[in-house]
C-alpha cells in the first residue's frame, strides 16, 4: 500500500473551518483563509461561523492559544437559512451569482427559490437583491457555531463550492474560446480581403455601392410616401415603362398639333 500524504498545514487548517464560503473572515473563501492564516497573514479568530469551537480547534492544531472571536470580522451567532419571498422576486439572478454553494436555484426574470438543505447561511445573496426579498431565518435556535454545524454539512458545501469555482473557470475558458476563434475567423476574412487582386477589390466595392444605393434609394422612396397625401400620384413614382408610355403619347399629341 501506498504511504498516506501528509497534509500540508493550510489543508489541516481548511479541514477545521466550517466551509459556509462567507468571506467574513476578510478572504474570497474558506481556502484563501486557511492559506493565510497558515503563513501567518491572518489570525486564526477570524471566523464567525465557527465560532469559539472554531477558534478553540485552529488553537490546538497551531499550538496556540484559545483568544477571543475577533468583533471586526462579526459574532457567533445562531446558523440562519436565506428564505425569498417568491412573490417579490424578479428573476434577476443576481442572488444566484452571489451564492457560494449553488444553493439557489431559477432562471431569468423566473422565480428564484433557496434550497435550504444547501444553503450555509453566508448572507451573501441579501446584498445584492434590488428588491429585498431575501430574509436570513435563524433553523438552530440555541445552537451556534460548530454546535449549529456538522463536519458532513462542512464537507459537502466544500464539495459544492470546489465544483462551482470548477464550473465557472470552465464556462470562462469556453467562453473565451469562443470569443478567440471569433476573432481569429474576422482576421482570417480580413487577411483573405487583403490578398484579393484590384480588380477583385473594385468589384467588391462596386458590389457594396450598388447595395448601398438601392437601400438609400428604398429609404427615400419610403419617406416620400409617407409625406404623400392620399389620393395624390407623381410622376416619380411611377416605372421607367410608364414613363416612357406617356412620354411617346405626348409626344404623339404634339405631332398632331403640328400637323393642324
Amino acid at each position: 500500500m501506498s504511504p498516506t500524504p501528509v497534509k500540508s498545514l493550510s489543508d489541516q487548517i481548511e479541514d477545521l473551518l466550517p466551509q459556509t464560503q462567507c468571506t467574513k473572515c476578510g478572504y474570497p473563501a474558506c481556502r484563501p483563509y486557511a492559506e493565510a492564516v497558515a503563513d501567518g497573514t491572518a489570525n486564526y479568530n477570524q471566523c464567525p461561523p465557527g465560532g469559539a469551537e472554531g477558534v478553540a480547534r485552529l488553537a490546538k492544531l497551531l499550538g496556540k492559544p484559545v483568544i477571543p472571536l475577533n468583533p471586526v470580522n462579526g459574532a457567533e451567532r445562531v446558523r440562519p437559512v436565506a428564505v425569498i419571498d417568491e412573490l417579490l422576486c424578479i428573476g434577476c439572478t443576481l442572488c444566484i451569482q452571489a451564492c457560494p454553494v449553488d444553493a439557489i436555484v431559477g432562471a431569468a426574470k423566473q422565480m428564484h427559490t433557496v434550497l435550504p438543505d444547501l444553503c450555509t447561511g453566508c448572507d451573501l445573496c441579501v446584498a445584492p437583491c434590488p428588491v429585498d426579498c431575501i430574509a436570513m431565518v435563524d433553523v438552530t435556535p440555541g445552537r451556534s457555531g460548530w454546535d449549529a454545524w456538522s463536519q458532513a454539512q462542512a464537507d459537502a458545501a466544500r464539495k459544492r463550492h470546489n465544483f462551482r469555482v470548477f464550473r465557472l473557470r470552465r464556462d470562462k475558458e469556453e467562453n473565451d474560446a469562443r470569443l478567440a476563434a471569433k476573432a481569429a475567423a474576422k482576421l482570417k476574412a480580413v487577411e483573405a480581403e487583403a490578398g484579393l487582386s484590384s480588380e477583385e477589390k473594385a468589384a467588391q466595392e462596386r458590389k457594396k455601392a450598388i447595395i448601398q444605393a438601392a437601400m438609400e434609394r428604398a429609404r427615400i422612396k419610403k419617406e416620400q410616401m409617407a409625406t404623400q397625401l392620399p389620393g395624390a400620384t407623381g410622376i416619380d413614382d411611377l416605372s421607367r415603362s410608364v414613363q416612357k408610355q406617356i412620354e411617346e403619347i405626348n409626344t404623339r399629341l404634339d405631332q398632331q398639333k403640328d400637323a393642324q
